[in-house]
């Protein structure tokens, strides 16, 4: 049976929306001189299915920035080689092993009307053969790319795993343990990995996830949006409220001991009242994390189509952005810690498999639309399942059976430390019948990618950016430590950013070692390793940068982009 016989209704990215979430509209918004001006949070599994710096680039470029994501335009063999060439300034090796995989799943019930996500509607009978057929076809497809991939972790098994979607629980406990499986006999999985799945109300019983549960999975999110059956069925979701209720039946009748609910702000017609009922109604479930997401409409989508942002009976910018205090609010009177803009823990139940993108770490992904990132190249797999298996065949398995070049210029000789890239960039072979890193055709990120990356990504955690590791990192790091602290002397004063000073951050790590991984010392040693190479900063002095909560988060985006505006100027110097 042919895959396409399902029908795709997979929609192509665009790159014309400002800095916002990709759950809010990708058209221009009227600026707010305070909180919620060009606001975009992303959703956590956004690294995975979307190249997330084109939207990152296209603020920079509205506000004249030069300092462009190269991942955001198509290069030129010439080009990639040049960028390559002059890629010095960070750390030269190929950067940390991957010890995390993302899987994309993407069949669901039903496509919600906001919804630009790479998935497959099957309607309301999933169990029906022919889909069932269909799944596993996909699935067969996903454990052949895994197969084809090389293993770079050697140093130990993957820590992480998630299962994103569409509506992962909608795959059968037999279908999981087959990509599992192919999974360990590629790359390990350690015994005590956080192996996490996504799933919706009514996409799933406590029968399942105790099934689920024996192949390993020990984390559960469900994708709740809303205590609103008005406001639920006016998105297109295939559950209802009772449904909800449910499902968190369902969790509580299992022993998972982690699991998060997703909630979304920003819908057409949320009042605060109808808000803030939504968030007791999640305190009263008592997830151990809670995501929370502002609605971003899509270019050709339902909702595209029938509202525009800021104009009833969508929520004004004014009302998005009281809405987000208001969960701040509540969900750290409750006991959560909000450890990144979107995101909420209770201590020791972070993410473990986000806290990997948020930190800049390298992962594995696999399936349509999965995008993963590997010796320094992010590389997106196709968003169409038909062109997803033809890239399969042609880019990965042609290849490794026939081995030969792989026309890239990254199979990198690098002198290690931070100096430039030294000497020849090694073979290119492949050789014949051995699994390939995809994507090796992709550039190697630009010191400017990982520079900005490492700024966006950082001051969206609580728990900052630490100018220690821009000055072990890369070349000149000081002096950008310099210019990033002062472009920030003016959001500081309007109470958008804190200054962390030498000392007065005593205890963090103790504070969040809860949310490593058990018994890895490789951060230890890097943030040792960073010390050394900076050569420590005087007493007193600032280390530590960190966003304030809510309005410091919600300011996010143009904080970020005011310092790329004063990097961007030392660059022209």
């Amino acid at each position: 049976m042919a895959f396409a016989s399902l029908g795709e209704r997979v929609v192509p990215l665009h790159a014309k929306s400002p800095l916002r979430c990709t759950r809010q509209p990708p058209c221009r918004h009227s600026a707010l001189p305070a909180l919620s001006r060009n606001r975009r949070f992303f959703r956590n599994h956004e690294l995975h299915t979307l190249p997330f710096r084109r939207s990152m680039h296209n603020i920079y470029s509205e506000r004249g920035i030069s300092t462009a994501c190269a991942a955001s335009a198509k290069l030129t063999r010439e080009q990639q080689l040049q960028n390559d060439a002059e890629n010095d300034g960070v750390s030269t090796s190929l950067g940390p092993e991957p010890f995390s995989a993302y899987i994309h799943l993407p069949f669901c019930k039903k496509k919600c009307f906001y919804c630009d996500f790479p998935v497959i509607a099957v309607g309301l009978r999933p169990d029906d053969y022919k889909i069932q057929d269909t799944m596993t076809e996909y699935i067969d497809a996903i454990c052949r790319e895994i197969a084809a991939t090389k293993r770079l972790n050697d140093s130990g098994p993957l820590k992480t795993v998630f299962f994103g979607g569409g509506t992962p629980a909608l795959t059968s406990p037999a279908l999981l343990e087959q990509i599992l499986t192919r999974l360990d006999r590629s790359f390990g999985i350690s015994s005590n990995a956080e192996i996490s799945i996504e799933t919706d109300p009514g996409a799933f019983t406590a029968s399942q996830l105790r099934s689920y549960q024996l192949l390993g999975v020990n984390r559960v999110s469900v994708g709740v949006q809303t205590f609103n059956d008005d406001l639920l069925k006016l998105c297109g979701r295939a559950h209802d409220v009772a449904d909800v209720y449910r499902a968190i039946e369902a969790v509580y009748a299992t022993d998972i001991k982690s699991w998060s609910l997703d909630l979304m702000s920003g819908l057409p017609g949320l009042t605060e009242p109808t808000w803030e009922h939504s968030l007791n109604a999640a305190l009263d479930a008592a997830p151990t994390h809670l995501s929370v997401y502002d609605l971003q409409i899509e270019e050709h989508t339902p909702f595209a189509r029938d509202y525009r942002p800021g104009v009833a009976p969508l929520p004004t910018e004014e009302t998005a952005a009281a809405m987000y205090g208001q969960a701040s609010k509540i969900l750290r009177n409750a006991g959560y810690e909000h450890y990144e803009v979107s995101n909420y823990a209770r201590p020791g139940h972070r993410c473990a498999h986000n806290m990997v993108y948020w930190e800049g770490l390298p992962y594995y992904a696999f399936g349509m639309g999965a995008a993963s990132y590997l010796e320094k190249r992010r590389f997106s797999r196709p968003r169409k399942l038909n062109a997803y298996l033809k890239w399969l065949k042609e880019e990965m398995e042609e290849k490794v059976a026939e081995g030969g070049d792989t026309g890239s210029s990254s199979s990198s000789s690098f002198t290690g430390g931070r100096g430039s890239i030294g000497g020849d960039r090694g073979n290119n072979k492949i050789e014949k019948g051995m699994p390939i890193v995809p994507g090796l055709d992709s550039p190697i990120e630009s010191v400017e990618d990982r520079l900005t990356d490492t700024i966006m990504l950082r001051l969206r955690l609580a728990d900052g950016l630490d100018l220690r590791k821009i000055s072990a990192d890369f070349v000149d790091g000081d002096e950008i430590g310099d210019v990033i602290r002062d472009s920030l002397l003016e959001h500081e004063q309007r109470g958008h950013v804190v200054f962390i000073r030498e000392g007065e951050d005593a205890g963090e790590e103790k504070e969040n070692e809860g949310v490593r991984f058990s018994g890895d010392s490789r951060r230890q040693q890097q943030q040792s390793d960073m010390n050394k190479k900076s050569g420590g900063k005087r007493p007193g002095e600032i280390i530590k940068i960190k966003l304030t909560d809510p309005e410091g988060f919600v300011q996010s985006n143009d904080v970020i982009s005011d310092v790329f505006v004063a990097l961007d100027e030392i660059k022209k110097e």
